[in-house]
């Protein structure tokens, strides 16, 4: 008897449209050409995710209305536009995956104009990036030009060949303004009652059933509940009440997001949440409609997706920065290959480079929106590489070079691979980094790349090896700070790794993302813990939403913040601070270092002076970040 295919990888539909299978790509911002049109990179994009067996794409906000705002990412507001969207729709439609492309009708109090020039809302409001200055309040006017607009941009995707359209409407954005209470203060037809709130969005599908005929399936994804316990923001119950209305509008589909600017991790997770952490309110929504429902938020891993769609509780699983992570997801899990999935882990890179004009690269997938850019070719020279250091950027040298069929073979001075990503994942909250080590650990494995422990070699050792190519992963080490009794402390490695003792009271020096991150998990161990700072609580170059994060888990927890706190003197059993030329002694069963790494350069001078060629990539040019272990790893290889 065979074995019925799981609901993942069996049809869906949303009205007239048919989809291969369950997965769906969530819309995240893309790049796009100088007039708003999509880059051939960004349909290089597309189209290796839809390769990959996505069963249905949804492309990043399309701006409808250029007038009040320009466009931010891309833009679908005239003739000139097609011609693109269609190519990416003829490239996705290829491999047997179906395009939605989402419009919508603005950003309002989110739009990042400047600090002189106010965003348009539905009311007279505070900008959120500019709290200082008003919104201008849209006429009935300029609503009425809004959403003709938003049809005749339905209308273009729907002749350059999309499937379907996605209504703009969640996440405190134009149209969510317009929707939230605390946003909307307006008296005439489009504020008050929740129905007259809901007018605006509903005039939106109006004008897509205008111009694109009834049965043009349309997919609305709005937000619920803003999980922010302050007057005028969305709870759950007005949220279904909402959905309610949409469906009576003729939406087709619903794709419940959750959160808010304000929470903006409840609406674009991080690192930090829990996997499935917006299903309760998909939940409670498919409760109330009876068309499809889509819901998002860490539900990459199989089983729970699959799971989900078995209990009702949703129609399809968007996946959004796993689809930047690993565009071959839906394939891996049909084929039962769940161990080969290259997972996200939540570090919000993409988003913040996104943010910074730069193309969403990929902490775990050096290739992601450069697809064509660096190729691997076979290695014809047949190379020897040996890489010095077992982290992150040592393990994809390693599997690069394996990949281009090059012989790699990795020296770690330690009994075990991973790096500083063992102590980066070693909190509870931290899963999803310890799950890229597994992942490359099994990668290595499978690709019987030899690994040789406890070896510390000299730069003559390296020589006589006479491998071809070298590179140098070697880490970075922690700073020891110019602090009297430093030798009293301990560093936030062995702290994380829970490889020393840890007292009952903890004073924590230092409040970067280790420090911060460090507090945390003591605090979960049941210890009294204190972080220090010299001047202020600050993070260097994290994702807005990371940020907000880890600030409301520290104001959720018992830790300790003092700032202006210079330490003085470390002492066995207690710190000794200046506070702004005042002393102060702080009782420290157990204090821990959290001072910055610098690099391990000292094989790298031997080998300057023996003569060898050698690459060297992360933490070992200078402490940075995981993502530029990963992408200068692979490009090291790329270039021999």
């Amino acid at each position: 008897m065979r074995e019925s295919k799981p609901i993942l990888f069996q049809k869906g539909h949303i009205g007239r449209m048919e989809t291969k299978n369950r997965i769906v790509m969530a819309p995240m911002g893309t790049t796009a050409d100088g007039d708003g049109g999509y880059s051939a990179r960004t349909i290089r994009y597309f189209a290796e995710r839809a390769k990959g067996g996505t069963g249905l794409i949804i492309t990043g906000r399309n701006a409808s209305v250029l007038e009040f705002e320009g466009y931010s990412c891309s833009a679908l507001s005239n003739y000139h536009h097609v011609n693109r969207l269609a190519a990416l729709a003829d490239t996705v439609h290829a491999y047997g995956c179906k395009l939605c492309v989402q419009i919508g009708p603005g950003l309002g109090r989110i739009m990042y104009t400047s600090a002189t020039t106010p965003p348009y809302s539905c009311s007279p409001i505070p900008a959120f990036w500019f709290p200082n200055m008003t919104c201008k309040e849209l006429s009935v006017e300029d609503i009425a030009f809004i959403t003709d607009k938003v049809g005749y941009s339905a209308k273009l995707a729907k002749d350059a060949g999309a499937d379907a359209i996605e209504m703009h409407a969640y996440g405190s954005y134009l149209a969510d303004q317009f929707l939230t209470e605390a946003f909307n203060h307006r008296t005439d037809k489009y504020g008050g009652s929740l129905e007259n709130r809901v007018r605006f969005l509903g005039e939106c599908i109006q004008a897509v059933q205008r111009y694109c005929g009834e049965d043009f399936p349309q997919i609305v994804k709005f937000t619920p509940v803003h999980c922010l316990d302050i007057p005028g923001y969305r709870k759950l119950e007005e949220g279904v009440e909402i959905a309610k209305l949409l469906e009576k509008w003729g939406a087709h589909a619903l794709h419940v997001d959750t959160g808010c600017y304000e929470v903006w991790y409840r609406q674009i997770p991080t690192v930090y949440q829990d996997e499935g952490c917006q299903l309760f309110a998909a939940e409670a929504v498919k409760k109330a409609v009876s068309i499809p429902v889509i819901t998002q938020g860490k539900l990459h891993r199989p089983a729970l997706a699959e799971k989900v769609l078995e209990e009702g509780k949703a129609d399809f699983i968007a996946l959004g920065h796993q689809h930047i992570a690993d565009p071959h997801y839906a394939e891996k899990v049909k084929e039962h290959r769940e161990g080969d999935i290259r997972p996200c882990i939540g570090c919000n890179e993409c988003l913040r480079l996104g943010h910074l004009g730069r193309n969403y690269s990929c902490s775990v997938n050096p290739v992601a929106h450069h697809e064509d850019d660096f190729p691997l070719t076979p290695d014809t020279k047949g190379l020897r590489v040996l890489i010095i250091g077992g982290g992150p950027g040592g393990m994809v040298a390693a599997l690069t070079a394996n990949s281009r069929g090059m012989k790699a073979e990795i020296w770690e001075k330690t009994g075990e691979l991973g790096g500083q990503l063992l102590a980066a994942g070693a909190p509870p909250f931290k899963r999803d980094v310890r799950n890229y080590v597994e992942y490359l650990k099994r990668q290595l494995k499978k690709a019987g790349i030899p690994v040789r422990f406890n070896c510390e070699p000299t730069a003559q050792e390296i020589a006589f090896a006479g491998f071809d190519r070298v590179i140098l992963a070697t880490g970075a080490v922690a700073n020891t700070p110019a602090i009297a009794g430093s030798e009293n402390a301990v560093e936030a490695i062995p702290v994380l790794r829970q490889q020393c003792d840890i007292g009952g009271e903890c004073v924590i020096i230092g409040g970067g993302v280790v420090g911060v991150e460090t507090a945390l998990f003591l605090d979960s161990l049941g210890k009294k813990v204190t972080l220090t700072v010299r001047s202020k609580l600050k993070y260097a170059d994290e994702s807005v939403n990371n940020v907000q994060c880890m600030n409301d888990m520290l104001k959720e927890s018992n830790v300790t913040v003092m700032e202006g706190a210079a330490p003085v003197e470390i002492k066995d059993g207690s710190v000794v601070f200046d506070c702004g030329g005042k002393r102060v002694e702080l009782k420290s069963d157990t204090t821990v270092l959290a001072t910055g790494y610098h690099p391990e350069r000292a094989l790298e001078e031997e080998l300057d002076g023996l003569g060898i060629e050698y690459d060297v990539v992360g933490n070992a040019v200078k402490p940075r970040k995981l993502i530029n272990a990963t992408n200068e790893a692979y490009l090291a290889v790329w270039r021999m």
